[in-house]
């Protein structure tokens, strides 16, 4: 009777997960390297022709915000500046599906009320709040300063339910001094369980971001997402912080567990002094082999002003995803 009960869950849950994710999610039972692990995560499997739907992120513009939570060098002149409400209004006017609102270019005392303006301009220009990203490290040792990482992430769960946003990016971290890369990665996946046991409830996605640190490779970015027992757990795959000698490679690899996905216009291999040009029609055939459903976020960081760059790459990953 357990074993029949345990089927029937495990499959209702893949069918109404693939129905409610806006981010093109799936998970749910499997096993990791260690063993058999209730609700570890799977490589995705969705139902349907892939779907890639265009996204910005408020970082690629991360100058020009009025507001701000960290110091920034080179804050663009006061008549250049924007608010979160301008950049959706950017978004729409670019022709983008979604617009991925990064959480430290909210106003530092940030209120729900604001929040549901967010929301009300985004349905207004016809434009998904695709996720948010937050900036928080989960290897802390226990402790105050940890507490307070974890509280952080659940209060921007708590932000991005109030906005509709249905997935947010996760940093891992880093080796504490004195500490251990075991140990690092087992209080990530520990902090991971307790943050997505609650965004859960909001029916939002956690994607760890290959983010240096511990996740620098492939291997630990999958090692911990496999470990973490939850369905709402996947990879917010950044195609641009690959840096091994095959950086395509490093992206096959971690797309089946993709729950978003951040573009860059440039990578850098291993041993190179300099970046080179993303292939954008070699990303989007991965994320079409994979069958990848959900946003695909340009998140820009090259020197050139947003204001030229943007649009253009926005243009060439219109045209990518057509052919």
């Amino acid at each position: 009777m357990r074993r029949n009960l345990n089927h029937t869950m495990n499959t209702m849950t893949r069918r109404d997960f693939l129905k409610l994710s806006g981010a093109g999610a799936a998970a749910g039972f499997g096993t990791c390297s260690t063993g058999p692990r209730a609700l570890a995560i799977e490589p995705i499997r969705r139902s349907g022709p892939p779907k890639l739907r265009l996204s910005l992120a408020a970082y690629s513009f991360r100058e020009f915000f009025k507001d701000a939570s960290h110091a920034r060098k080179n804050l663009a002149d006061p008549a250049k500046q924007i608010d979160m409400f301008q950049f959706i209004d950017y978004c729409a006017d670019q022709g983008c599906e979604g617009a991925e609102l990064t959480s430290y270019y909210f106003p530092k005392d940030v209120t729900d009320d604001y929040l549901r303006l967010v929301r009300a301009r985004a349905a207004k220009r016809g434009v998904a709040v695709s996720g948010t990203s937050v900036g928080n490290t989960f290897t802390l040792p226990k402790g105050e300063k940890r507490d307070k990482q974890i509280a952080d992430v659940k209060q921007w769960i708590d932000r991005a339910a109030v906005m509709g946003a249905p997935h947010i990016r996760v940093f891992a971290g880093s080796v504490p001094k004195g500490g251990n890369a075991a140990e690092a990665t087992r209080l990530c996946i520990e902090a991971m369980e307790e943050c997505c046991d609650y965004a859960g409830k909001k029916q939002i996605y956690l994607g760890i971001e290959n983010h240096g640190g511990i996740v620098a490779e492939p291997e630990g970015l999958l090692e911990i997402v496999r470990a973490v027992k939850s369905r709402w757990c996947g990879v917010n795959l950044d195609t641009g912080n690959f840096h091994g000698e095959d950086p395509y490679a490093e992206m096959a690899r971690c797309a089946p567990y993709s729950v978003n996905v951040q573009v860059k216009a440039e990578i850098k291999r291993k041993g190179a002094k300099e970046g080179e040009p993303s292939d954008l029609a070699r990303i989007v055939k991965m994320l079409r082999d994979v069958n990848y459903q959900g946003f695909v976020a340009l998140e820009y960081e090259s020197k050139e002003d947003p204001y030229t760059g943007v649009p253009r790459l926005l243009k060439q990953m219109k045209a990518a995803f057509k052919s």
